[in-house]
């Protein structure tokens, strides 16, 4: 996959130079596994990634 994951709320972003969720401006190419969201309110995953929408969200960001 590609994209850019933003290092504030980890969510994988494909276009743009901020991100649509935080609007943050922090963006890196350097990330590895993803998850895709689609039930946010009953994930566990998306609980312990505090996303509260559906989407993409990269699991490791590297430094």
């Amino acid at each position: 996959m590609e994209g850019r994951a933003c290092k504030n709320c980890r969510m994988i972003i494909t276009h743009g130079d901020h991100c649509p969720l935080c609007n943050g401006t922090d963006l890196t190419n350097k990330w590895s596994s993803y998850a895709i969201i689609i039930n946010a309110e009953k994930s566990e995953l998306a609980k312990k990634l505090n996303a509260k929408v559906n989407s993409t969200f990269a699991l490791n960001i590297k430094a």
